[in-house]
Formats: structure tokens, sequence, C-alpha cells
């Protein structure tokens, strides 16, 4: 026992810190070499390993990064960046239409993927606007975090969350899209409200390098079509709930890689291996922590003092402090496993999908997606401080916390 809780404590100190203090290992491979290490250890068997990755999950994010990576390859991320960025408005109405479409693609397409995809553009658009791109990066970002948070496609810990207490996509919908749409109007409003006065830069500031990049994208228009069609009738099917959702996922997945035009290779490469690897060790990590009894333990305990993780407000307050010490996905994979399935599934999914969600705009590492964001910022000569985040996260995140508090009490 004592090996099995040492390995998992320094897996888990990874995924805080985003490494292994001293050593060149990320979240992914601490906890590829987490799992490996119970293994060869004894604390699992290569059976219980086995058993222990939930393939339901991991069919369902790899079906959803593979129809996602169709969008990006057809060059839609790129093209949807510039119109928005080009559009001739106000700075302030700009921020808004940034806000919406990261809204509203991350709940459909997965917030990491579409961050991904359209930050870089964003950055070179905005410098070549002579536009300060901090504000509009950061409000792209937490609308990313904020409007995934609606639905069970909207981020890994949603699936996650979703799969392991048999919620279905309406009811998870039904229950925490309502506060998914009133936290862009929250994430607008603190980011206009801060950088009011300060949208434009020096004029110098935007360069001839930056405009450059500002060249139109091109746009496969049938490709983008079928990746559309393929994601409305996932998405229908989703709903109407006849068939499990990873089959659905993976069979959309294969529709999109036969493909006479866009080599299948291309596609795959979108898929974010490191993420399913991360989620894979740790299914093995958290499953050969839970055999020794101390997670159950350590529940009950706190249960007696009052922390009951099976009641929605606990669970949601537990999981916001928990996804900003060591992330949103190991956040949700710690606690799921322990959480009693029932009647209350609906309310206990919808407080980990709020909790995680909102919190994870705190701090640059609350989620990849703020990491994403700061890291392809920083490529692009645009420096966003933890200061510059925290600044505007920090109140975003409370405020979406606090109401939606209010919203599960009121549930």
């Amino acid at each position: 026992m004592n090996v099995t809780l040492l390995i998992f404590i320094l897996v888990y100190i990874a995924m805080g810190f985003g490494k292994l203090p001293g050593f060149k290992i990320d979240r992914t491979g601490a906890a590829v070499v987490g799992a490996l290490a119970m293994m060869a250890l004894g604390s699992i068997s290569a059976q219980a390993a086995w058993q222990a990755m939930d393939y339901k999950t991991l069919g369902l994010l790899f079906g959803l990064m593979v129809i996602s990576g169709a969008f990006a390859v057809s060059g839609f991320y790129a093209w949807t960046a510039q119109k928005v960025a080009l559009l001739p408005i106000s700075p302030a109405k700009l921020l808004a239409v940034f806000v919406l479409v990261s809204g509203v693609l991350s709940s459909m397409l997965t917030n990491d993927v579409v961050v991904v995809a359209m930050t870089p553009l964003l950055v070179s658009i905005t410098l070549a606007r002579g536009l300060n791109p901090i504000p509009f990066l950061l409000a792209f970002c937490f609308a990313a975090n904020a409007g995934s948070v609606g639905t069970m496609i909207g981020s890994p810990q949603n699936m996650i969350a979703a799969q392991a207490l048999d919620v279905s996509f309406v009811e998870l919908l039904k229950l925490a899209g309502v506060p998914a749409l009133g936290s862009l109007v929250i994430v607008w409003g603190v980011v206009a409200w801060l950088y009011r006065g300060r949208w434009t830069l020096p004029q110098q500031a935007a360069s001839a390098p930056a405009a450059a990049q500002a060249t139109p994208v091109v746009l496969n228009v049938t490709e983008t079509l079928k990746a559309a069609l393929v994601m409305a009738v996932t998405v229908v099917l989703f709903v109407l709930d006849i068939w499990p959702q990873e089959i659905v996922a993976l069979g959309a997945a294969g529709i999109l890689l036969v493909n006479r035009s866009i080599a299948s290779s291309d596609v795959l490469q979108e898929v974010d291996g490191n993420l399913l690897l991360l989620i894979m060790g740790l299914f093995v990590v958290n499953a050969a922590m839970a055999a020794t009894g101390l997670p159950q333990q350590v529940l009950g305990d706190l249960k007696h003092m009052g922390v009951n993780l099976d009641a929605p407000q606990s669970l949601f307050w537990t999981s916001a402090v928990l996804s900003n010490i060591v992330g949103n996905n190991p956040a949700v994979m710690l606690l799921v496993p322990y959480l009693q399935a029932g009647a209350n599934s609906d309310a206990l999914c919808a407080a980990l999908a709020l909790g995680t969600g909102f919190s994870s705009n705190m701090v640059i590492f609350g989620s990849l997606a703020g990491i994403v964001v700061v890291e392809q910022a920083k490529a692009s000569g645009v420096n966003i401080s933890f200061m510059d985040f925290a600044k505007a996260g920090l109140p975003v995140a409370l405020i979406c916390l606090l109401l939606s508090a209010l919203w599960i009490a009121w549930l």
C-alpha cells in the first residue's frame, strides 16, 4: 500500500505542476509511467489494469476528436477565425462575437481542439488590425471553457462524468445549458469592462509580419459540409439515445476517415493522442489506488465531517477546488468512481461539469485551453502573464461559480 500511495502522490504532483519536479516528464508521461509502475510493482494486475480503462469514454472521446479533426483539416476553424476577426465592427462588439463563436463551437466540437485550431490565426489577425490581442484571446479562452460545460461533448471531463454516471446528452444539457449560456455574458462583461479604453496597440505594434500572416484562408466547402452533416447526425443520435454514445461517435469517425480527397492520416494528426494516453494512464493509477481501500476510508471520514460528495453542492465546490490543483480532467477522474449513480446522477454530473468547467478559468494551468492560448500567443510574440490571466479569469470564474451554486440549489 505504501508503494501504491507513493506512486499515486507522485503522479498527481505531476498533474498539479504540469511536470514532475526535477524531471522532464509531463502530465501524460507521469500518468503512463505511473500506470506501468503500478503494474510492475504488483499494485494492480495487467488484467485489472486493462479492465480499468473505460473503453466507452475513450471511444467517445476518440470519435469526437476525429469529427473535430475533420473540421480542422477542411479549413473551417481557420476560415471562421479570419471571418470573425475581420468583421468591420467596434472592438467591444468584436469581443462579443469572439465569445459567442468560441462558446458555441466549444459546446459542440470540444473546447481544447477549438482553441488549438483557432488561437494562432486570431493572434495574427488582431495584431494586423492594430488591436490589443490579449483581451480577445482571454475572452476566447474563457468562453471556450465556460461554453463547453453545457453539453456532454463540450469537454473531455464532461464525457468522463456523463459516461461514468450514465447521464444522457439531453439530461446534462437541461441542467447545465442555462448556466453555460449565462456564463458567456459574464465573460464578455468582465473582459470588456477591464479592457475598456485599451483595445488598440500603438501604430508600430501592427507589424508587417503579422499583417502578412492574415492572408485569405481557403475553405474546403465540400469537406466542411460533410463534417457538419456527420456532426449533426451524431448529435441527433445522442439526443435520441437509441445507440450507445461511443458507438455513434466511432461510427461517425469511421465515415469521415473514409475519404477520397483528404488523407486519413491528416485527420488523425488532429487527434490529441497525449490526452488519450493521459486518461488511460489515470484510469489504471486510480484503480490501483482504489484497490487499497484508502480513498473509500477518506471519503467516509469526509462524510462524517459534513462533506458528502453525493450531494451536488459539496461535489460542485470540491471539484472546483480540486480542478485548480490537479487539472479538470484528473479531478473528474479522481471523483467519479466514488459517486453513487442513481436518481441523483443528473445533478451530480451537472455539478461536476459546472464546477470543473467554470473554475478552470481562474489560472492559466487550470485548463489545457488556458495553457494552449498562453503558449501559442507567446510563440506569436504576445505575452500573456500570469497576472493578466488571473486578473480577468478570477472574477469570471468566481461570478460563474457563485451563480452556478445558486442554480444547483434552485434545482
